[in-house]
């Protein structure tokens, strides 16, 4: 599995699930939307940590810097 997430692609994933997180918190969102919603909020985080996106493989997609 090869990174191809780069920084700011990480910042904003996290950053949208932070606020997936909030809105479900303070009960902004909630039954399937917030089911939903959160789902893709674990999604974003786990890609971010790994720094891979199985959907840009497809498409050779990789927003990491080349070295």
């Amino acid at each position: 599995m090869k990174k191809n997430m780069g920084s700011t692609d990480k910042i904003i994933r996290i950053a949208i699930a932070i606020v997936i997180a909030i809105l479900y918190f303070t009960n902004t969102i909630s039954g399937t939307l917030a089911l939903v919603l959160g789902i893709f909020a674990a999604i974003f985080i786990l890609t971010s940590f790994i720094s891979f996106c199985p959907l840009y493989s497809p498409f050779g997609i990789s927003t990491r810097k080349k070295i």
